[in-house]
C-alpha cells in the first residue's frame, strides 16, 4: 500500500473534521426539524475558525457533514470547498448507518448526494456515523457512485472497486470522553499520542486519518489544534508523510497498480 503514495513518503494522513451544525440533534431527536435552525456556533464560528488555522498552514482536510447542512449552511460548504478542502457524506442527520436496512442506506445517500449537488457540490466519499458499514457495505456505497468510504477499522484497500480509507477510534477526540470507543485520555494526553502516531506514520509508513469534531474543539482548545496541525504540516513538509485529502488519498489507491 505504501506504493500508492506519492514518491519521496512513506505514509499518507488524512485530516478529517466530523460533525456540523444541528444536524446530530435533529437526527437523535433532541431538536425539532421543524424548528428554526443556522444559528449553530460550529457552523457560525468555530467551523470558520479552523478553516483560517488551516489556511494559515496550507493544509488541506476533508470535512465530513451530514446532508442536512446543504439545506441550512450552504455558504459555508461552499466556503469550505472554494478554500481547497473536501466537503464529503456523514449521513443525512447523522444516522447510526449501521442500524440502517438496505433501503434505508440506499435512500439515506440518494437523498444527501441530491442536497449536495442542489448547492454545487459533488460528493466523492462518506464516513458512516457509528463506524459500521451495515447491511449495504461497499456496495451501497459503489451503486450511489462514490468513489471511497472511511469505516472504523484498519488498514487502507481496495474493496469491489471503493477505496476503503478506515479510521481507529484511537485516532478520534471523541473516543477520549466517550465510554467503550477507546483509552480516555485527557487533551494534553491525545495530543501528546497524536505526534506519537505521525512519528510512527512517517517511519513505518501505512495510512491514518485524524478524527476531530467542532463541538469538542472546547475540550480540545485552540492552542492544541494549532499545535497538532503545525505538527502535520512539519510532517508534511519534510517527515516522508503525505498530507492530503480523503478523496486525494482514494484517487492514488484507486490508481495503484
Amino acid at each position: 500500500m505504501n506504493g500508492a503514495w506519492p514518491a519521496g513518503t512513506i505514509g499518507a494522513l488524512s485530516l478529517s473534521f466530523d460533525n456540523l451544525g444541528e444536524a446530530a440533534e435533529v437526527g437523535a431527536g433532541a431538536r425539532d426539524p421543524a424548528d428554526s435552525l443556522g444559528a449553530h456556533p460550529t457552523a457560525t464560528t468555530v467551523v470558520p475558525e479552523i478553516l483560517d488555522e488551516l489556511a494559515s498552514r496550507r493544509l488541506s482536510a476533508t470535512f465530513f457533514v451530514e446532508g442536512l447542512n446543504a439545506e441550512v449552511y450552504p455558504d459555508l460548504l461552499r466556503r469550505i470547498d472554494s478554500e481547497g478542502h473536501e466537503v464529503a457524506y456523514h449521513a443525512w442527520a447523522h444516522e447510526q448507518w449501521g442500524d440502517l436496512a438496505l433501503q434505508g442506506q440506499i435512500e439515506n445517500l440518494a437523498r444527501g448526494i441530491e442536497a449536495f449537488e442542489r448547492v454545487g457540490l459533488a460528493v466523492s466519499g462518506m464516513r458512516p456515523p457509528g463506524g459500521a458499514l451495515g447491511a449495504g457495505g461497499v456496495e451501497v456505497v459503489r451503486e450511489a457512485g462514490l468513489r471511497y468510504c472511511s469505516p472504523a477499522g484498519e488498514g487502507a484497500a481496495v474493496e469491489r472497486g471503493v477505496a476503503l480509507l478506515p479510521f481507529d477510534w484511537r485516532h478520534v477526540d471523541a473516543s477520549c470522553v466517550l465510554p467503550g470507543l477507546g483509552p480516555s485520555r485527557e487533551p494534553a494526553e491525545f495530543l501528546a499520542f497524536l505526534e506519537e502516531e505521525l512519528v510512527g506514520l512517517g517511519r513505518d509508513g501505512g495510512f491514518l486519518t485524524i478524527v476531530l469534531h467542532p463541538f469538542m474543539l472546547d475540550w480540545f482548545g485552540a492552542e492544541r489544534l494549532g499545535g497538532l496541525l503545525d505538527r502535520i504540516a512539519e510532517a508534511s513538509e519534510g517527515g516522508g508523510i503525505w498530507v492530503a485529502r480523503c478523496d486525494q488519498a482514494a484517487e492514488r489507491l484507486l490508481s495503484a497498480p
